[in-house]
């Protein structure tokens, strides 16, 4: 993921529709067409409507009195709400309340002398479940066989763009098929909002490659990546994966995603001798991870960690490390995602002979994941 400063430029590129001579305009930074926003409660959440104004002369700012924005979801049209407004800055930010259910159309004008002087309009924007995916291969694009939601709720969002959520997904590593656009359409089915993925992963990556900038590890991993050696048989993380979670984070905001799904192993399951690191490590570079990312955020973000360490029929997983992911769960540090060890060669790559998902195995760890979150989730909802 780009740095914060490069997804922040990359956001101020939706230009509202004026006039050529219209002495102001707008450029919105949020929302962004197809963008989600947590919803807080079962039924609403809030859209931040945020922006700057161009003007065309000095003193343009002194004909403006207001700005106002609406949302549209047919057949209603609501009614028009001022947002803060100060001639004296161009920047402008504030909310509107927004029902929990599908796209709405924002639309935002800028009103002088009791005219419309300018208009511009952003045709979706929702409030839904937010969720940040990060991982290794099968949490990313290595599948086999492009996957696409059939749901328009379903989307993504990478390199600084919302977009449907079609495969490959924008943000992660490799070009083929993903479990995303199926883990959105169960949970557009089963909540009926919008749903977004934050896609994260990085294939063949350790979960050693995951941890804080200049964490020491037992041993350097077999990628080679992401570490650096600082003496003889010595080696710290670079950070540089950390830090795609901590800008995710720092983008959506407290409270402002649901949960990190957690979906990696399989490197850590069969090293060499000479990189191997016990599932006791595993577990605790992870819970590293996951408090770290925390402490950054600064509230509790909910982990989901996967059971998976499955590398091909011969080689169908390690028991042992699939306790230690399990374990994070069972002693409250993150909660159970799915056991995808089980997936055996009928949903797998290459006939069979593979590590990553078919498109069956793509279909079905999807339904797994939403099966994992939904009572949570539920639990979340009601209260109960």
């Amino acid at each position: 993921m780009k740095s914060t400063l490069t997804l922040f430029l990359a956001l101020l590129t939706v230009l509202g529709h004026a006039q050529s001579n219209a002495p102001v305009k707008v450029v919105l930074i949020s929302p962004l067409d197809f963008q989600v926003f947590q919803r807080q409660t079962a039924a609403q959440g809030t859209i931040t409507i945020e922006g700057t104004l161009e003007v065309a002369g000095h003193g343009a700012l002194t004909n403006v009195d207001a700005i106002e924005a609406r949302l549209i979801d047919a057949p209603t049209t609501n009614d028009w709400v001022a947002l803060p407004y100060d001639y004296r800055v161009r920047g402008f930010r504030g909310e509107l309340e927004c029902p929990a259910r599908g796209w709405f159309r924002l639309e935002l004008r800028l009103i002088g002398a009791g005219q419309t002087v300018f208009e511009t309009s952003v045709e979706h924007v929702g409030v839904g479940e937010i969720f940040l995916v990060a991982g290794q291969s099968n949490s990313a694009n290595h599948g086999e066989g492009r996957q696409q939601p059939k749901s328009p709720l379903v989307v993504a969002f990478g390199n600084g763009v919302w977009q449907p959520a079609r495969d490959p997904e924008p943000g992660a590593t490799g070009k083929g098929g993903s479990f995303l656009p199926a883990f959105g359409d169960a949970m557009v089915d089963r909540f009926h909002v919008p749903v977004a993925l934050v896609p994260l992963g990085v294939g063949s990556t350790s979960v050693r490659e995951w941890l804080p900038k200049g964490d020491a590890v037992a041993a350097p991993c077999d990628t080679g990546r992401n570490l650096v050696c600082i003496a003889s048989n010595r080696w710290v993380c670079t950070g540089e994966l950390f830090s795609h979670i901590v800008q995710a984070e720092t983008m959506l905001g407290t409270n402002g995603f649901r949960a990190v799904l957690w979906h990696q192993g399989e490197s850590d399951s069969h090293e060499p001798p000479d990189r191997q690191i016990t599932p006791a490590q595993y577990r605790q570079y992870l819970q590293r991870i996951i408090e770290a990312s925390r402490e950054v955020a600064g509230w509790r973000v909910p982990w989901f960690v996967a059971q998976a360490s499955y590398h091909n029929p011969e080689d169908q997983g390690s028991p042992e490390l699939r306790a230690a992911q399990k374990s994070l769960a069972t002693d409250g540090v993150a909660l159970p995602g799915p056991n995808t060890d089980t997936l055996g060669p009928e949903f797998r790559q290459n006939n069979g002979r593979g590590v990553h998902f078919n498109p069956k195995g793509l279909q079905r760890h999807g339904d797994m994941w939403a099966d994992a979150v939904t009572p949570w989730l539920e639990q979340q909802l009601t209260g109960k």
